[in-house]
């Protein structure tokens, strides 16, 4: 009889120690999918902001202000005239300047006009996608806008396309005659020296080093 009793106590499988003890330790996997294995390291996954847009308004807003501007001064101010507006710190005067920035190289629009379409290209198609930092958002549209606003000179007013003449009205003593996207590639490029030469940031807001393994 007590034979019989400790047959029907014995476990089905007798191979298997924790079920012959009655302990049955022995946990569950987690299901695939379900979340991480506590003591397994986790890979951080990279989230950098969506700028792209602040890009296109920032570069049209500035694009807009040089190409209104241009238009009040060719309508209303008589070339070569001086209007004063802060008195001799700021005048109004009219030129067309066939040259680059700040009346720089004259005779050779052309050039300048490829030159533009090409710098233009590689920041939208290059440049934009890797945005990931506010300051070089604000630069490159800067950047964009100023080359765009005398590209669009140089396409549409005479003497022709590629030789088109930049407007050219705001006077400061002792200094050539610009206008608006002039000054939104000059903003630009102090910008983009601070950026990349003191901040040391990149494009994508990241700083030499942060890719390797332990780094903060």
């Amino acid at each position: 009889m007590r034979d019989l009793q400790a047959a029907r106590r014995a476990p089905l499988n007798p191979s298997d120690p924790a079920d012959a003890e009655g302990l049955g330790t022995a946990e569950p996997e987690a299901p695939a999918g379900v979340g991480p294995v506590e003591g397994r390291s986790v890979p951080e996954v990279e989230h950098r902001p969506r700028l792209w847009p602040l890009f296109g308004a920032i570069a049209l807003v500035a694009l807009a202000l040089d190409v209104v501007t241009k238009v009040a001064v060719v309508t209303y101010l008589e070339p070569e005239v001086g209007v004063p507006v802060v008195g001799n710190l700021l005048t109004l005067r009219l030129i067309r300047n066939p040259g680059a920035a700040f009346s720089q190289g004259e005779g050779f629009t052309w050039v300048f006009a490829v030159a533009a379409v090409l710098v233009l290209g590689f920041v939208l198609i290059r440049l934009v996608p890797r945005l990931g930092h506010l300051g070089w958002t604000v630069a490159l549209a800067l950047l964009a806008a100023g080359v765009a606003g005398n590209l669009a000179d140089r396409l549409f007013r005479a003497p022709g396309p590629f030789r088109g003449h930049v407007v050219d009205f705001l006077q400061l003593p002792h200094w050539p005659i610009f206008n608006v996207a002039d000054m939104c590639i000059t903003t630009a490029a102090v910008m983009i020296v601070v950026l990349s030469l003191i901040k040391n940031v990149g494009i994508d807001g990241r700083h030499p080093g942060d890719d390797q393994p332990g780094s903060a």
